[in-house]
C-alpha cells in the first residue's frame, strides 16, 4: 500500500464510520424513548459506547489468530508433555492451554498475566534461557517474522529471524516437538510489521529437523485449515 492508497483507505474508513454513527444516533434516540418508563438503569448520552462494526450476518474473527492456536492446542494434546514452553505466541493460546498442561510463556515484553499453571517470564529469542537439547515441547508461532524489525522495541537486525531460529533449534530436545508458525507466500518484508517466507525458506532454515505435519491456512480462509498441505498450495 503506497501513501496515496493509505490516505484513500483512511478517507473511506472515516466516511464509513460517520455513516454508521448516524445510524447509531438514530438507534439511541429510539431506544431512549423506549427506556423512559424503565427505572432499572440510567441512560445518558455521555455514557454512550458506540459499537459500530458488529451488525453482521455472521460472527467475524481474525482467522489467522483463531485457527493457528486451535491447531497448536490439538498438537500439544497429542504430544501430552509434562510441561510446554511457548516463546511469544498469542496469549490466548498460552492461557487456555495452561488449563490442561503447565505452560511457561516467555516474551521480550513479559505479560502481567496471572493464572494457575501459567508462568509468564521475560525472554529474548536470541538468547533463550534453556540448555541445549532440553525442551521437549516448544512453540513459537507468528513470532519469528517480527524479530529484528524493531516493532516491539527489539534492536534492528536484518538477520534476527535466522538467529532466533537457530536458538529454537538449539534448545529443542532430540525427538521433541516444535510448533512453528509464520506467514507464507512470496518472500518479502512489510516493514516494520513482519516478514513473509516461502515454503522452501522455512524448510531450509530448519535443516536437520523432520517435518511431521504441514498445516496451512489458505488466503481463502472460508474453509479453514488445510492439513497435510502440499508445497504448491503455499507457493
Amino acid at each position: 500500500m503506497n501513501l496515496l492508497q493509505f490516505f484513500r483507505y483512511q478517507f473511506w474508513k472515516s466516511l464509513s464510520f460517520f455513516s454508521r454513527y448516524i445510524f447509531f444516533l438514530r438507534d439511541f434516540n429510539t431506544f431512549h424513548q423506549m427506556n423512559q418508563h424503565d427505572s432499572r438503569f440510567t441512560l445518558f448520552f455521555q455514557d454512550q459506547y458506540p459499537c459500530l462494526s458488529d451488525k453482521t450476518e455472521t460472527t467475524g474473527f481474525d482467522a489467522h489468530y483463531i485457527y493457528h492456536p486451535a491447531w497448536a492446542a490439538r498438537r500439544v494434546k497429542q504430544i501430552n508433555p509434562k510441561k510446554h514452553i511457548d516463546i511469544s505466541s498469542t496469549l490466548t493460546f498460552c492461557s487456555i492451554l495452561s488449563a490442561f498442561v503447565p505452560v511457561d510463556f516467555y516474551d521480550y515484553r513479559p505479560a502481567q498475566l496471572y493464572l494457575s499453571n501459567l508462568h509468564s517470564k521475560k525472554g529474548n529469542l536470541l538468547h533463550l534461557p534453556f540448555p541445549s537439547d532440553s525442551v521437549e515441547s516448544l512453540s513459537c508461532m507468528h513470532t519469528i517474522e517480527h524479530i529484528g524489525l524493531g516493532r516491539y522495541g527489539d534492536p534492528l537486525d536484518a538477520q534476527g529471524d535466522l538467529k532466533a531460529i537457530e536458538e529454537l533449534k538449539r534448545v529443542t530436545k532430540p525427538g521433541g516437538s516444535l510448533l512453528f508458525v509464520v506467514p507464507l507466500g512470496k518472500p518479502r518484508i512489510r516493514f516494520n510489521a513482519h516478514r513473509i517466507y516461502s515454503y522452501e525458506q522455512v524448510i531450509k532454515y530448519f535443516n536437520g529437523f523432520s517435518l511431521k505435519e504441514f498445516t496451512l491456512l489458505p488466503d481463502d480462509t472460508s474453509k479453514g485449515l488445510k492439513r497435510n498441505a502440499k508445497q504448491k498450495v503455499a507457493d
